[in-house]
């Protein structure tokens, strides 16, 4: 009894202590139709060079940001979301205001109201640029807590092939997606591991939308079957 609450606090004190750099590095977003009125959290704001409440988002703006080379497979992207009202997945380049290139992954789902309406989209960014800056003491303990969890491990193992980022980014993303929610960062690691390899046994090419839908749904259903 001990030893399982010790590791429980160590699992918690790794994900507080990740948190300061994961939030940094990700953040939520929402896209209303009615008006094409987006809501930035305020990691968004600062990916995009601003402080929060200093800019309102407007479609015209979130595409000023992209790169001139994805800005075209972008607006393409937000018509079919205005058309279809489907979820989407979209890694891309975006410039901040003092001219710094970001890589990102976007995925959104669908947005509804009370009703069941769809009335929007609703998702997260994921700042997953190449970095050199890496707190070394930080990293020795993921590495620690890492160790010997192969639920973890391998959600985070399936993140990084789904979604072409690399280890850490993969851990922070399992980690932020368990701050967003409050859930344990196993009980949601294992869900998202049993629901990517149930939807892999169904259909031997899953559309990327069902792993997002995954990533951005699996803690609703933590210890529940999904049908």
């Amino acid at each position: 009894m001990t030893a399982e609450f010790s590791e429980v606090k160590d699992e918690d004190a790794v994900v507080q202590a990740l948190a300061a750099g994961s939030r940094q590095r990700m953040g939520t977003f929402r896209f209303y139709f009615d008006g094409q009125r987006w809501e930035w959290c305020e990691q968004v704001a600062r990916l995009h060079g601003y402080e929060p409440g200093t800019v309102t988002p407007t479609t015209e703006l979130v595409l000023a940001h992209k790169h001139p080379d994805d800005r075209r497979q972008i607006a393409a992207t937000l018509d079919d979301i205005r058309r279809n009202h489907g979820p989407f997945s979209t890694r891309h380049r975006i410039i901040d205001v003092q001219g710094n290139v970001h890589h990102v992954v976007v995925v959104g789902n669908q947005l509804v109201d009370e009703a069941g309406t769809v009335v929007g989209t609703e998702g997260f960014y994921v700042d997953v640029t190449p970095t050199d800056h890496v707190n070394e003491a930080l990293t020795a303990e993921v590495e620690k807590f890492s160790k010997n969890r192969a639920v973890i491990e391998q959600a985070k193992g399936m993140l990084m092939v789904i979604y072409g980022i690399d280890e850490k980014t993969a851990f922070a993303l399992l980690t932020w997606r368990s701050q967003e929610n409050n859930v344990k960062l196993r009980p949601l690691a294992r869900q998202i591991l049993t629901e990517f390899l149930a939807l892999s046994r169904r259909d031997a090419h899953p559309l990327r939308a069902a792993y997002d839908d995954i990533v951005l749904t699996a803690h609703l259903r933590i210890g529940a079957r999904r049908c």
